[in-house]
């Protein structure tokens, strides 16, 4: 028994001493993913002679946590949402990021003036600005099409299903400015509970017709396989699959609620130093530019747009694609982090029995 134990220890000490020599990024797969490992996991892995790999996740936040309170952490970035990133830092389950650690941009701006405001913070760092917004299939509508967040709603004029993401967050934001209220106050209405009835009494006019759906992936086959004619979606979703996959799909910009995206080392990741250097690569002028050429997410970084981003097809212009153009954000609204911090597990739980019912 004693030998058995011994044997079992070192086969141990020998896995997790493997595991080590590879630094783990945990993202959320399909174009997002892939643009991340091309732009930063391979790269990075080249330039430092380090194995890197990517793996995937629906929400990498959910197992970050699992992980860390389990004390098995196998995972050495996560790319998460900007609000788990500020929860999870403030619950001690991510390491803290110095941003004096951070590369001076390609002008040499320091990283603290070089970033967007909002776009370090304690424990994380961002690797875009991307956005939730509804498309389209072109082929479905003859004459109008639908223009505005309030369109979505609109079973009457661009009758058909919806796809719609399974949760509260930014559901209940689109519900909202559908519904009339405008962007700048819409987390003051939603902070209410007669907001929370508006935005939940705005879903009930379509529920019924709502397919919904949870991986990010998800959403263009939902509308490539015609289960729905028009859903929410992550920005760089559709564009991947109209640019890249010749989809005819249009983004509807009206209502997009955008944020950054975060980097983050959980507490006691294996490779806690290469992870470190992983994101100070990963965020510099040339990492943020590099995965804007892959997917249609805005840089963080001032420097990584003071010229023109292509397409990975070296003839596709990316600025009229992102977020942040100016034509984009005429209605737009940033995520409240601070909102959700707060209020995600009561609103999940309002949103959770509205569905069962």
């Amino acid at each position: 028994m004693k030998k058995i134990l011994i044997l079992s220890t070192a086969l141990t000490g020998l896995a997790f001493s493997a595991a080590a020599q590879e630094l783990t990024v945990m993202s959320w797969g399909g174009a997002y993913g892939e643009a991340q490992t091309e732009a930063h996991v391979k790269p990075w892995s080249a330039a430092s002679g380090f194995p890197a790999k990517m793996t995937d996740s629906d929400n990498p936040a959910t197992p970050i946590k699992a992980m860390v309170e389990a004390g098995n952490v196998t995972i050495d970035v996560a790319s998460i949402e900007y609000a788990d990133a500020i929860r999870l830092c403030d619950e001690g389950m991510l390491e803290p990021i110095d941003i004096a650690a951070l590369p001076a941009g390609a002008d040499g701006t320091p990283a603290a003036d070089d970033f967007l405001p909002g776009a370090v913070t304690e424990c994380a760092v961002s690797t875009d600005i991307w956005s939730n917004v509804y498309a389209y299939d072109t082929t479905k509508f003859t004459g109008e099409v639908p223009t505005t967040a309030a369109d979505f709603f609109d079973l009457e004029k661009f009758p058909g299903k919806r796809g719609l993401k399974k949760g509260a967050k930014a559901v209940l934001e689109l519900a909202l400015m559908a519904d009339g209220v405008p962007a700048a106050e819409v987390y003051d209405v939603l902070s209410t509970p007669e907001g929370v009835d508006r935005a939940f009494a705005k879903l009930d006019t379509i529920k019924a017709d709502v397919v919904w759906w949870e991986a990010g992936s998800q959403a263009p086959q939902l509308l490539a396989d015609g289960e729905v004619v028009m859903t929410t979606a992550y920005n760089g979703r559709i564009f991947n699959a109209a640019i890249a996959e010749n989809k005819p799909f249009q983004i509807v910009w009206d209502g997009q609620i955008y944020e950054n995206e975060m980097y983050a080392i959980p507490k006691g990741a294996p490779n806690k130093g290469k992870a470190l250097e992983f994101i100070a690569y990963a965020t510099s002028t040339e990492g943020l530019r590099a995965q804007a050429t892959y997917i249609s997410y805005g840089p963080a970084r001032k420097s990584a747009l003071k010229e023109e981003l292509l397409y990975k097809d070296g003839k596709t212009v990316m600025a009229p694609h992102l977020p942040t153009a100016p034509e984009n954000m005429t209605n737009a609204l940033e995520t409240s982090a601070e909102f959700w911090v707060d209020r995600n597990e009561e609103l999940n739980e309002r949103f959770n029995a509205w569905l069962a019912q």
